[in-house]
């Protein structure tokens, strides 16, 4: 195998994982925006444990996603009159809901959709 002076296998692989990250292939992968619906947790589960092991409160701001991991903060807005809320999820959604996420009581009030029941909604990854 010819080697060329001072290109090393480093070098390469670092070369190679930054066309990775700055190709079009590479941005692709980025989190893109979600969108669907949203339900509020009826008041029932109140005080409950999410299956984070954290208790759900109606007044908190938080909320269950099917895939994306307990902490990650959510800026969850209403796309029917823009009203937006960052909320951090702390619970499971079932991969069967129709939902895209299930936000609190107070999430759904700050989001104006409490009498609807239900929301299109656009959600977006803070950083």
């Amino acid at each position: 195998m010819h080697r060329h002076p001072g290109i090393t296998s480093t070098r390469i692989v670092a070369l190679l994982v930054a066309f990775a990250v700055l190709s079009p292939i590479g941005l692709a992968t980025a989190q893109a925006p979600e969108q669907g619906i949203a339900h509020f947790y009826n008041d029932k589960y109140h005080g409950k444990k999410t299956t984070s092991g954290e208790l759900y409160d109606k007044d908190g701001l938080t909320a269950a996603h099917k895939t994306l991991a307990y902490g990650t903060k959510l800026k969850v807005t209403n796309v029917a009159n823009d009203k937006s809320v960052v909320l951090t999820v702390n619970d499971r959604l079932s991969r069967s809901s129709k939902a895209v996420i299930d936000v609190t009581r107070h999430a759904a009030e700050e989001l104006d959709f409490v009498s609807s029941g239900t929301a299109k909604v656009k959600l977006e990854v803070q950083k």
